[in-house]
């Protein structure tokens, strides 16, 4: 069971929820969509998942309150993506934290915030999971991306499935598409999440065994 605690994340002191297993093999820092939160439930449900096969999580807010009044800063994915790095840095200085590889799985926009910090940062992450994401939205960066990425999308989802392909065509990283049969946007369907939660579990799961070898 991964102890669960409130903490405030970078410069910002942005409003988060840290879970640590014991003895993680790994952190996984959270983008969520434009209009969600730290409170995600889909976003929750994934992390305390990951937690059962001991990989610590963070979800925290990527704007403050008074930034997210202005739908402009929702969806400035330059800006998103700078906050997933200072959410890094924090991290790398937390007891407990610092030694731990980071994976980011992003959801939605947050799929592109967190491909920006991938190729912002190249060197400081082990992998990316997208679901439901724009990784598109990512634009001219995705050359860039090292990591290692994998993109989840709802097989009723035509048209985000074409836009991941669109990404996928402009990464030079190692990725995938794997499409979750009967899934809409939002994985709202029966088992589909868990679906995702397997999917994503594995990827982050192979990486982070892959950098420790390394």
């Amino acid at each position: 069971m991964a102890q669960q605690e409130i903490v405030s994340v970078g410069p910002k002191q942005l409003e988060g929820i840290l879970r640590v297993p014991d003895d993680p093999i790994g952190l996984v820092i959270f983008a969520h969509g434009a209009g969600s939160s730290r409170r995600s439930p889909r976003n929750n449900h994934v992390a305390e998942a990951l937690g059962q096969r001991g990989i610590a999580t963070l979800l925290f807010d990527l704007l403050s309150e008074e930034e997210a009044m202005d739908r402009a800063n929702v969806f400035d994915i330059p800006l998103l993506g700078r906050r997933m790095v200072e959410a890094v840095d924090w991290a790398m200085v937390q007891p407990g934290l610092a030694d731990l590889q980071v994976a980011l799985f992003g959801s939605s926009t947050g799929a592109a915030a967190a491909l920006v910090a991938a190729a912002e940062a190249p060197d400081r992450f082990a992998s990316v999971v997208s679901r439901g994401g724009r990784p598109d939205l990512a634009g001219q960066v995705l050359p860039q991306v090292r990591a290692p990425v994998l993109m989840i999308v709802g097989g009723h989802d035509g048209p985000v499935i074409d836009l991941n392909e669109t990404a996928a065509a402009q990464m030079t990283c190692p990725h995938e598409i794997q499409i979750v049969p009967g899934a809409t946007h939002l994985f709202e369907e029966p088992g589909t999440l868990d679906q995702v939660i397997d999917l994503a579990g594995d990827w982050f799961e192979r990486h982070f065994t892959k950098g420790d070898q390394q």
